[in-house]
């Protein structure tokens, strides 16, 4: 059981554009594949709502359940499909099927049925794929067994756009190859129809995706050369015929007809979304730039929005055809991630290459890419074969004031072209500008870049094959607004070339790795102060300790070792064979992580420098090298008390797959947590707005307002202000639902506000007050100036009278004022 407390989770970073998102009937919701999990997203403010967990491999598609509005079926490679209540993120019935899915489909006309593309029963092992018809069992058991599959059509492509139901559920199209097949489910029978290889010089007829008209007999189909052919007359194979549309000069991605068939959209990569009319053809709208290629197209049940998946992982929710209104954007997963994984010390964002040229900043806890970093600051030009610009290095200083960038572009025959780039966190503009950029800071690659931890200095180091270390400092020169950086050190260990470096946790100490040799320096003076042995290999990595083990420094080497030193002796304090591809250090706590390489997978060792042995290890990890892991820095810290998973109480360790997967720890307490959290959702939101509930809540209000006042009769006069209801407002309404920080602003600000009008008439009536009351009290005294004797002769009750107060003198008087002329009225009634 301890052994399983820990386990490896997808937790962000998931692919959002692998498969077609859902829009709900209200348009309020978007839900797509992401991972092992179904996300749902809010389609007005693009926020991150909750997700669908339960499916245990890829989920491979979502659909609406077309008996119920408020349900989707999602299926997985895990070999289920799922029922949920997407509103509470419930799951309400898992389907064993038995077999991987790769897509999945519904139509109204077949209730209770899904059709799903499975392998071929006979060919598990191949690429053949058959489309089959499930008829869901009703059971009121929460796992149900569905394993009777009626095979419609064999050979299909596993890709979802590749299929599409026709006429309300009539029929079914599907594409494949050169072949389109169409199978009519009242006559139980099929029609192909096949294209050529090539009609005409450089044609390419190859099917890539289908969609039918949801009430004619027309089924349109995109194809390899940019072409769309929309088929006719089907239903009898000889006398089909079709007409041709071209615009896209590659690809058509993806197809798909609006609910009432009136237009088709298409897309490709030429990030332009394609508006065309059903019946004229030859008139189209275009929404250009969306910034990336279209591999999805989907429409809400009204068609009142439109959604795009693009290729750099974002969805595109659009009204209409006419605008964008929200921009759900993933982790963009690039060609490498040359930068490794760093972590904003302001936003607690991990930071990593992003689009070409840029740096994005992303939300681990919100699973969401908060702001992209244009770093090379050039258009990029999509196109094989061109050297440009990329970052390559990125470091954060301690407090995140500075952002330091290296951009390298190595030309055929040509030297390498780098700029080191400086940027100052702006706090107007929330983010980076451009403060000092250095052409050429060094003669040859640069290996290493970090800043200096000491809040004395700022100071950035960097380390390159030219043989040469270099530390710059912030320049201060009082005749400037705004200071720049300049070389301040350059220092060389007998023309060995650094590969590595890392400052002591003080910043007191500069370890640089030069190939065999570990030196240590003083950054204060720069004197070298010790040199390390080892045995040999080059030096891979380096690490200082923290904490409580800040004397001890760690060293990985190419030739399988992993070495500490113990810095107060200066000597070797253990070592082991171990083929550390990575050695990452925990910022907040005395831990490290050691990646290691062991039989074509890796290995995962937790442990502090004070003691070789390990505190958590996990073999076989994931396949292939492990290259780029971070410790984040965890809202909620833990309260774990096992030494087991101690490690994971103040940081959370993420890590990259060879195939670019963000991978991290959790604990079963910590998932139970987050699944409690996820479920307080507020009743106003979910509970329909009937007459039962307008007039029980009403009933509700009357009643605590009557007991506020019984308990406490101030509570009448006291009247909140304006402000305090927007207050409420704004606290009781989820986070999700509410328009952006900068729209309710001017509002909130606006209802504190006192009207200066309303201000004079309250202050003149005080006054007025005051006035009168002086006025009663001054003609009193003088009517009858016997009163102040008699008050001096005795107490007041002798002459039969209570004494009065004169805060009930003064309501008296108010009373005297009235108008008592509607009694009268009353009174002759």
């Amino acid at each position: 059981m301890v052994e399983m407390e820990i386990r490896m989770v997808h937790l962000g970073g998931s692919k959002i554009n692998f498969r077609e998102p859902v829009i709900t009937h209200d348009s309020r919701f978007l839900l797509c594949a992401a991972g092992e999990s179904v996300n749902v997203y809010s389609t007005s403010t693009e926020e991150y709502v909750h997700d669908l967990q339960g499916h245990t491999d890829l989920v491979t598609g979502v659909v609406l359940n077309p008996s119920n509005h408020l349900q989707v079926y999602s299926c997985s490679a895990d070999g289920t499909v799922r029922l949920w209540d997407f509103t509470d993120a419930i799951l309400i019935k898992t389907f064993i099927i038995g077999y991987p899915i790769y897509s999945i489909y519904v139509s109204e006309k077949h209730e209770g049925v899904v059709f799903l593309v499975v392998p071929m029963a006979n060919y598990k092992s191949s690429e053949l794929f058959q489309l089959v018809a499930v008829h869901l069992p009703h059971s009121g058991d929460q796992e149900v067994e569905a394993r009777e599959l009626s095979a419609v059509l064999c050979d299909v492509s596993p890709h979802p756009g590749a299929a599409s139901f026709g006429r309300e559920g009539e029929y079914i199209a599907a594409v494949k190859g050169l072949q389109l097949e169409v199978f009519f489910f009242k006559k139980q029978k099929s029609y192909r129809f096949s294209l050529k290889s090539g009609m005409k010089k450089g044609a390419k007829n190859a099917f890539t995706c289908v969609s039918c008209h949801p009430k004619e007999d027309c089924i349109a189909t995109g194809h390899e050369d940019g072409k769309i052919r929309m088929w006719r007359n089907f239903n009898q194979k000889k006398e089909y015929t079709y007409s041709t549309l071209h615009w896209h000069h590659g690809a058509v991605n993806t197809l798909c007809f609006t609910p009432e068939g009136t237009n088709l959209l298409s897309g490709g990569i030429e990030s332009v979304l394609v508006h065309w009319h059903y019946t004229q053809e030859n008139q189209k709208d275009f929404l250009p730039r969306l910034g990336a290629a279209i591999t999805h197209i989907a429409v809400s049940p009204d068609g009142s929005l439109f959604s795009t998946s693009h290729s750099d992982n974002k969805i595109t929710i659009i009204q209409s055809c006419v605008k964008v209104s929200a921009v759900i954007q993933g982790l963009v997963k690039g060609d490498g991630v040359w930068t490794n994984l760093i972590i904003d010390p302001r936003s607690k964002a991990l930071v990593l290459n992003g689009k070409p040229g840029h740096l994005q900043f992303y939300s681990l806890h919100r699973d969401k890419q908060l702001y992209n970093l244009d770093i090379v600051q050039q258009e990029y030009i999509h196109e094989e074969g061109l050297d440009q610009f990329e970052v390559v290095k990125a470091a954060f200083d301690a407090r995140g004031d500075w952002l330091a960038t290296v951009e390298e572009r190595r030309k055929k025959g040509a030297e390498l072209e780098i700029n080191l780039k400086l940027w100052a966190y702006d706090k107007l503009t929330q983010s980076f500008v451009l403060n000092t950029t250095v052409t050429a800071p060094h003669e040859d690659q640069i290996t290493a870049m970090f800043f200096s931890p000491s809040p004395e200095t700022t100071m950035l180091v960097t380390t390159s094959l030219d043989g040469h270390f270099k530390a710059w400092v912030l320049a201060d020169h009082s005749d400037a607004n705004e200071g720049f950086w300049e070389c301040d050190f350059v220092g060389g260990y007998h023309l060995l070339k650094p590969g590595c470096c890392s400052f002591s946790a003080d910043g007191s100490l500069l370890s640089v790795g030069f190939q065999e040799v570990v030196t240590v320096w003083s950054p204060a003076s720069w004197e070298l102060l010790t040199t390390l042995s080892q045995p040999p290999g080059a030096i891979r990595d380096l690490c200082f300790g923290r904490l409580s083990c800040s004397k001890y420094l760690l060293g990985a080497s190419t030739k399988n070792q992993l070495c500490c030193w113990n810095l107060l002796t200066c000597s070797l304090e253990w070592s082991t064979p171990m083929d550390v591809s990575l050695l990452q250090t925990d910022p907040l706590s005395e831990n490290m992580a050691a990646f290691c390489s062991q039989s074509g997978s890796s290995d995962l060792f937790v442990f502090k420098p004070s003691e070789p042995r390990p505190l958590y290890s996990q073999k076989a990890l994931c396949t292939g090298k492990v290259q780029h892991a971070v410790f984040a820095p965890r809202d909620q810290m833990l309260e774990s008390c096992e030494e087991r998973t101690q490690w994971l109480n103040r940081s959370q360790l993420y890590f990259f797959t060879q195939h670019m997967d963000l991978l991290t720890f959790s604990t079963k307490t910590e998932e139970d947590r987050l699944l409690a959290s996820s479920k307080q959702l507020m009743v106003d939101d979910s509970v329909a707005v009937t007459p039962f509930y307008l007039l029980l809540g009403k009933h509700r209000g009357q009643q605590l307002e009557k007991q506020e006042a019984l308990t406490n009769p101030m509570a009448e006069r006291t009247q909140l202000p304006q402000g305090s209801i927007a207050i409420k407002e704004l606290l009781h309404t989820p986070a999700h639902v509410l328009p952006s920080a900068s729209f309710l602003c001017a509002m909130f600000v606006r209802s504190l506000l006192i009207s200066s009008s309303s201000a004079r008439e309250e202050k003149e009536h005080e006054e007025g007050e005051m006035e009168r009351e002086k006025e009663e009290e001054d003609s009193e005294g003088e009517a009858d100036p016997r009163l102040g004797e008699s008050a001096a002769w005795g107490p007041p009750e002798e002459f039969g009278a209570p004494a009065l107060i004169k805060a009930q003198e003064r309501e008296l008087r108010k009373v005297k004022t009235f108008d008592h002329s509607w009694l009268s009225s009353l009174l002759d009634c």
